[in-house]
């Protein structure tokens, strides 16, 4: 019997469309939010997400996720862009492409699933701080200073400084009353079948806005052709420098990360094909590199458009093809609605994406269960606020690869006396490394100074150079003090005995 192509199936084909249709009406103001969060025009949003779309989109690896600028990337964009220029950014996302199709040719897609989850949901988490902390000024058409301290020790003045102005109490009415309509709209089903909670609060914020001609900023347009900005030759060269290489490993570790966590969980949410994750890397790998020479935004699977998809009844990849279409129509089409949507309202949407960052509700159980993990979480988060995005990371790794270490290397001493007069036989077993060499240390340093020993390390299943040297060295220096206690010891049993005599007892 013939297999029947589900692209000809009537019911497939309106299931993708009318998910393709709630796809797009949650990705238009994301993209937008995401491109003016990150300094960029907004129409380079929209390019984002219409590659993620209509090339990543048609690429095989996860049938239903979809792809496109996304929020946790936004601090590291407006990072590379205050840092490099806008020009540079095609440069920065396409060699970040270009290397997601080499990792993904190499086959290291399935190598990300070993990347510690306490990691991942720190670096997320460190993500949403900074991105709320930053979202929070434009909330009041206030510009954000440039690092996470500075966003969070200006929190305070921001306050005040909005307290003390009219057109920033609006603005910041206007953001707030749009986080709270995120917030309850899905409380209300009815209301949640029909509209999107994004476009809902983007929808009706842009709407008082017009109505009352409220005086606050709105979203700047040029155009979506004028957008395009491919990189020029000269920005290649930028590519020599060592803080544009750390940027490209940044992009291409956080976006590879997220996407393949993203495609996890989108598995996890339908019955459908699992994804090929080397296939899914090598698709991220292509759109990117399409992003980058179109100088746009760089582009992840999203996990909040994904579920949408999925939650929609998307059957194929028709549906996320099909909302590159929807988002081409509506920039080519209607460019101008854009200059009517206020900033604040992007800036609450952002602010409710950063907080869907934080695993608030993960954290207690990890604490209690995986104390190690948690700190490893916590650790990584901070790190990020503190420094930036990919130093952060690197910190969460090492972190997380120094508390593997520490767990799986179990180290003890076992002691046999074989009687006065013979060396006490040491047996250490385990796993010896230089993280349990202060512990190895003070459990031999408890041993009889006075006593040889032997030193037996045929218990050990690992043994690292440090451990080897100090195991040595340690052996070398207390046979030798307990053979110089030993000599004094006899020295002074000499000395006693030339000093008392014992009395002759021979005939007279």
């Amino acid at each position: 019997m013939t297999k029947l192509n589900p692209l000809r199936s009537p019911g497939t084909l309106r299931a993708d469309l009318t998910a393709s249709l709630v796809v797009f009406l949650v990705a238009l103001p994301l993209c937008v939010g995401v491109a003016v969060a990150s300094g960029v025009p907004a129409e380079l949003g929209l390019i984002t997400g219409i590659v993620g779309g209509l090339v990543t989109g048609f690429l095989p690896g996860s049938s239903l996720q979809v792809s496109g600028p996304a929020a946790g990337l936004t601090v590291l964009v407006y990072e590379a862009v205050e840092t490099y220029g806008l020009g540079a950014l095609g440069v920065l996302v396409l060699a970040a492409g270009l290397l997601q199709l080499l990792m993904g040719a190499l086959k290291l897609g399935r190598w990300f699933r070993a990347i510690s989850v306490a990691v991942v949901q720190g670096m997320l988490a460190g993500i949403g701080l900074v991105l709320m902390a930053g979202q929070v000024y434009a909330l009041a058409d206030r510009s954000a200073p440039g690092s996470g301290i500075e966003k969070l020790t200006g929190l305070p003045g921001l306050v005040a400084d909005t307290a003390g102005s009219g057109t920033a109490l609006t603005a910041a009415g206007v953001g707030t009353a749009t986080v709270l309509l995120l917030v309850l709209w899905p409380k209300w089903p009815a209301g949640a079948k029909v509209l999107p909670a994004p476009l809902a609060a983007v929808a009706l914020a842009t709407a008082v806005t017009v109505a009352f001609d409220l005086p606050i900023a709105r979203v700047r347009v040029t155009g979506l052709v004028e957008a395009v900005q491919p990189p020029g030759l000269d920005e290649f060269g930028g590519l020599a420098t060592t803080g544009m290489i750390g940027t490209v490993l940044a992009f291409t570790l956080i976006a590879s990360a997220e996407s393949l966590f993203s495609a996890a969980a989108v598995d996890r949410m339908h019955d459908g094909p699992r994804t090929d994750y080397d296939k899914e890397l090598r698709a991220q790998g292509a759109g990117n590199a399409v992003c980058g020479a179109l100088g746009a935004l760089p582009m992840t699977a999203v996990i909040v458009r994904s579920s949408a998809n999925v939650s929609a009844g998307a059957r194929t990849k028709a549906s996320r093809v099909l909302h590159g279409v929807w988002l081409l129509a509506f920039a080519a089409a209607f460019p101008a609605a854009l200059e009517v949507i206020p900033v604040a309202a992007l800036a609450g949407v952002l602010v409710h994406a950063g907080w869907k960052l934080m695993p608030v509700r993960d954290f207690g159980p990890l604490w209690r269960e995986h104390r190690a993990e948690a700190v490893v979480l916590a650790v990584t988060a901070v790190s990020i606020v503190v420094t930036n995005m990919f130093e952060g990371v690197l910190i969460g790794l090492l972190m997380s690869v120094v508390k593997t270490a520490w767990e799986i290397s179990h180290v003890h001493v076992e002691t046999e006396d074989p009687g006065a007069g013979r060396p006490v036989r040491v047996h250490v077993r385990g796993n010896a490394t230089f993280l349990r060499l202060p512990k190895l240390q003070d459990q031999l340093d408890t041993l009889p100074a006075n006593r040889t020993v032997e030193l037996h390390l045929g218990g050990l299943r690992h043994m690292d150079h440090a451990c080897g040297l100090a195991l040595s060295t340690w052996e070398e220096r207390h046979n030798r003090t307990a053979a110089r206690l030993s000599a004094e010891r006899e020295g002074e049993g000499t000395e006693i005995a030339a000093e008392h005599p014992l009395p002759d007892r021979s005939p007279s």
